[in-house]
């Protein structure tokens, strides 16, 4: 047998285990169940972190304070030192000092970050502070958008499934071509990595959760020793899920449309940018994982288109062995489509797409290879006039 019968079968084997044996990372449903209401409502605060969001906060933050809440319910944005008014606009959506929703808006200024902690989660220990002791905390950026009712709903499954965290993963943008293309194969990815049900599941390891909407039980968070735990993450929300589930919390992970991002990625500059400031601090700063990450993705996502052609043009010439090669590597490239599909569809855009995902994880293959770059480069986790911090200062076990 030929090398790429081998890797085409190889890659068919992988394919197989994904759709059959891997949580069912594929499938987007069925979203929150409605649950009922708890005896009583718990107080709840969202934290929201803002840098330079004064463009995005008129889109968002009015349906945030616009949730009709049965219980006590506030929002306290963070302005992580920002240059563009951001305070003033989040103040300004509030109705200032003395106006605003029930329960009220406040706005804090995040202090001085202390070394070796990573912007985000620096504002949202801040956050924290301003909060007190609310029974629940919402963690949610500054371009979400809620639709009406979520932040009940989230309380509602929250109180009767007895979870510590309830996360939604926001759908993003789709508006432009280059978002149709790299958007829906983000989330897919996102969920290969971390199948929801599976963390969702009491007792499997696997624990993520979406930082565009995270709520927590402020009790099991001080209990798994606080954001201080994951100062230095700066995927903070991967983090904040591991460090709840070992700590025995409870957790739910689902992809939601009740939560959308308002914002644009509109260039493929943007979106490189997006997926190459974090992705090789997913793969822990490790030259080893990165080329086992890479050969990872060209053999599942590689080969088997590269098979089928290569076997099929070479029916002609010599079956015997162009046979195993064109069949495996359909099957695989079948498999992989059909797996892309569900997420296509939550994002309404065309199946018809799916056959094309091998070219678009040939893309994320090179923008985790610049991630490495950048960091080499000292421009590791740059965000908004930042750099992530060292690896050295980043705390083991996040």
């Amino acid at each position: 047998m030929s090398v790429l019968g081998v890797l085409a079968l190889a890659a068919l084997a992988a394919w197989l285990y994904l759709a059959l044996g891997h949580g069912g990372f594929w499938r987007t449903g069925p979203g929150l169940p409605e649950g009922a209401d708890p005896p009583g409502w718990p107080r709840v605060v969202a934290v929201v972190p803002a840098r330079d969001e004064a463009a995005v906060l008129p889109e968002t933050l009015p349906t945030l304070l616009a949730q009709e809440y049965p219980g006590p319910f506030a929002v306290i944005v963070v302005d992580d030192g920002s240059t563009d008014g951001t305070a003033d606009v989040a103040a300004r959506l509030g109705g200032g000092p003395s106006g605003g929703p029930p329960g009220g808006l406040r706005v804090v200024e995040s202090g001085e970050r202390p070394r070796g902690w990573a912007g985000k989660v620096w504002a949202m220990s801040e956050g924290v502070r301003a909060a007190g002791e609310p029974e629940f905390l919402l963690f949610t950026d500054a371009d979400i958008a809620y639709a009406p009712g979520t932040v009940t709903r989230l309380v509602r499954v929250a109180a009767a499934e007895g979870r510590d965290l309830v996360s939604q993963m926001a759908t993003l943008n789709t508006r432009t071509r280059w978002e149709r293309l790299i958007v829906p194969a983000f989330v897919y990815f996102f969920a290969q990595l971390y199948p929801f049900r599976r963390v969702t599941r009491d007792g499997a390891r696997t624990a993520a959760a979406a930082g565009g909407c995270m709520l927590v039980r402020r009790a099991t968070l001080t209990r798994a020793g606080g954001l201080a735990a994951i100062r230095g993450a700066l995927i903070d929300d991967v983090a904040l899920g591991r460090l709840l589930k070992r700590a025995g919390g409870r957790c739910r992970l689902d992809l939601s449309r009740d939560v959308v991002s308002r914002r644009p990625y509109p260039r493929l500059a943007d979106l490189w940018t997006m997926v190459a400031r974090s992705a090789y601090d997913q793969l822990r700063y490790s030259p080893a994982l990165l080329a086992g990450a890479i050969a990872a993705l060209l053999l599942c996502y590689a080969v088997p288109p590269v098979a089928t052609a290569a076997g099929w043009a070479g029916l002609a010439l010599d079956a015997r062995h162009a046979a195993v090669p064109a069949a495996a590597g359909l099957l695989a490239w079948t498999v992989m489509a059909a797996t892309y599909v569900p997420t296509l569809r939550h994002y309404r855009l065309s199946p018809l797409r799916a056959p094309a995902l091998p070219l678009v994880a040939l893309m994320y293959a090179a923008m985790t290879v610049d991630s490495a770059r950048r960091h080499r480069a000292g421009r590791g986790g740059a965000w908004k006039g930042r750099t992530a911090v060292s690896q050295k200062s980043r705390p083991t076990g996040t």
